[in-house]
């Protein structure tokens, strides 16, 4: 019997850490998973058209399969004010919005 007990212990356990992690990965994900990271030459070929639209700056964030387009890059300026370019699936742009609501750099 005791080596059942210890058996049944040891499962218990096993799935109160399993649950316990599946939780804290669910609370730090922010409970979105259809947000996900360009990656791969996709990073680079979107990253070089959202900063030829707005003339330069930092990409600081970036979003396969947004609502507005095939991708999102997120840049952020010289002068700190943040952009985001919409590209289709040929890293063509779509469409942009400076904080603002100006277009970056004139264009859309």
């Amino acid at each position: 019997m005791k080596r059942r007990g210890k058996w049944i212990v040891g499962a218990a356990l096993s799935v109160a850490l399993v649950g316990g992690g599946t939780g804290i990965a669910v609370a730090t994900s922010g409970g979105d998973d259809s947000e996900r990271p360009i990656t791969g030459p996709a990073l680079e070929k979107a990253s070089a058209a959202a900063l030829a639209h707005t003339g330069g700056g930092k990409v600081t964030e970036t979003e396969a399969g947004d609502e507005d387009g095939y991708y999102e890059v997120e840049v952020t300026l010289d002068n700190h004010k943040q952009a985001d370019v919409h590209l289709d699936k040929d890293f063509k742009v779509i469409g942009s919005k400076a904080d603002s609501g100006d277009k970056p750099n004139g264009k859309d």
